[in-house]
């Protein structure tokens, strides 16, 4: 789907936790997220204060992704 939706001009940020398989489905910007049942996010974590700064943190990392102009398959660590 995703090389589908840039075919018309809009970019589109792939998030996933399985980095090789976006690769594979010819994903142009791909952000790693945390793990596969909590990609967003990490319920072990102390406060809710902590799982917002990681969900911020990828969000902004995904926007950041979304606004760069690339050539070819990204990845932003």
């Amino acid at each position: 789907m995703v090389k589908g939706i840039e075919k018309y001009g809009i970019p589109v940020v792939h998030m996933c936790t399985v980095v090789p398989i976006s690769l594979t489905v010819g994903a142009n910007r791909i952000v790693p997220t945390i793990a596969i049942p909590h990609p967003l996010g990490n319920p072990k974590l102390d406060s809710i204060e902590e799982e917002r700064k990681i969900r911020r943190k990828l969000v902004e990392k995904a926007l950041n992704a979304l606004t760069t102009e690339v050539d070819g398959q990204t990845v932003f660590e």
